[in-house]
């Protein structure tokens, strides 16, 4: 809406190598357009320093509450702020934040914020499995902050392991979700749930070159895990041909056609409590695979591709559940035709699939595929409609589960987790 306000995020920076990447999540809040605050601890700007914050976000940088004492600032950022993320969150940082410790602007900020709270962990493996740490970061949980898991991989120097900062991409995902849930708190409400999700699009090989497949990124199976892993579900992600980098705290099984798409998501759902396919399977492949690459014919003849069927997933998965009480959900991009909508072939397909809930996307050139927003109208087998206008992804993810968690029953044992 013109001439809306501009969400207020708080940006705190604490002193790791990671605080670099901090500068890529400032770019991508500031684009938005969100006002951003950055507030970086005085070790922080020994990584990068004071006047890189100010260009980026075009407001002054402060760590201390000395600078600008009559606008009180170690009360007012926290009071106003809608959003604050720090990242990276070292293993000093989310202790002070943990013990209540105000002895600068970015810890006196974070007791005073009464909005979301997220922290974006990184240090080195053995930190960030030290039961202090474990402990500071449970803490951190029970009082309503998101505290993302950190990833894997390089760390400084020849390291390895678990403890890398997110990917300032994923960072940003958070950040996004969290705003666009408005009033609403985000949870742990999944924990001790394990669910699967799928993401991406499959791919039917002709020959060892040329294959069938979609324009599906995964982007939003990926904002389906993301989510899930937030609200504290065990998540299983079957992902295929996706580019993307594994969120952090998720296992992440690849698959590239639509019959390793299926036996993977059945295998997953075994001890699952909810399915949401995210993907989209190619619905043929060809009958048979050239060994060699086709060649162009001389007299400009074209090649005849026989296609059979490939397996129904969703509609396996909803009429034989592995499990009893399995909630199943699955997405239908559609467009309308001179026979029916958009939503009367989606209740169309919510009744032949057999599902319990159905995410009915029209797509088009800027719509569903590859773009970073998405809107939808969930269809639900008890006759429900739910609109979700376009925005974020985590939007939209953050909404598909809140109407699986209702779909839960209150006696229902959940599955042991399985991270």
């Amino acid at each position: 809406m013109p001439g809306a306000p501009r969400p207020r995020v708080v940006l705190g920076v604490a002193g790791g190598i990671a605080a670099y990447k901090a500068c890529s999540l400032l770019r991508l809040l500031v684009e938005v357009p969100y006002d951003v605050r950055v507030v970086p601890t005085e070790s922080a700007l020994r990584f990068v320093g004071e006047a890189t914050w100010a260009a980026l976000s075009h407001q002054p940088v402060h760590t201390t509450v000395w600078d600008d004492v009559h606008e009180v600032p170690h009360v007012r950022l926290g009071q106003q702020a809608d959003l604050v993320v720090v990242a990276p969150a070292t293993a000093d940082l989310l202790a002070k934040a943990a013990h209540g410790q105000a002895d600068d602007l970015l810890t006196s900020t974070l007791l005073t914020a009464r909005c979301p709270v997220v922290f974006a962990p990184a240090m080195h493996t053995e930190m960030w499995e030290h039961p202090a740490t474990r402990a500071n970061v449970a803490t951190l949980r029970e009082r309503g902050a998101l505290v993302l898991e950190p990833a894997e991989g390089r760390l400084t120097g020849v390291d390895t392991g678990k403890g890398r900062l997110p990917e300032p991409e994923q960072i940003f995902d958070v950040c996004r979700g969290v705003l666009a849930r408005g009033d609403e708190p985000l949870v742990a409400d999944l924990a001790g749930r394990h669910v699967v999700v799928s993401a991406g699009g499959t791919r039917e090989y002709l020959d060892p070159v040329r294959y069938l497949g979609n324009r599906s990124s995964g982007r939003q199976g990926y904002a389906l895990a993301r989510t899930a892993a937030l609200r504290g579900a065990s998540v299983t992600l079957v992902a295929a041909n996706v580019s993307l980098p594994d969120p952090a705290g998720v296992k992440v099984t690849r698959v590239g056609s639509t019959r390793e798409l299926r036996d993977a998501v059945l295998a997953a759902a075994r001890d699952a409590d909810a399915v949401v396919m995210a993907a989209a399977p190619a619905d043929f492949r060809p009958a048979g695979y050239a060994d060699a690459k086709i060649k162009k014919a001389d007299d400009g003849s074209a090649p005849t591709v026989e296609l059979t069927q490939n397996p129904d997933i969703l509609a396996e998965l909803s009429h034989d559940r592995p499990r009893p009480g399995l909630v199943v959900a699955g997405f239908a991009a559609e467009t309308g035709d001179a026979t029916a909508g958009v939503l009367d072939h989606g209740r169309a397909k919510l009744a032949r699939k057999g599902c319990d809930l159905l995410v009915v996307n029209e797509v088009g050139v800027d719509k569903g595929f590859e773009s970073p927003d998405n809107e939808a109208v969930i269809l639900g087998a008890d006759g429900s409609q739910t609109v979700v206008p376009r925005g974020a992804k985590e939007a939209l993810a953050h909404r598909i589960w809140d109407l699986v968690a209702v779909r839960w029953t209150a006696t229902e044992p959940p599955s042991v987790p399985h991270r």
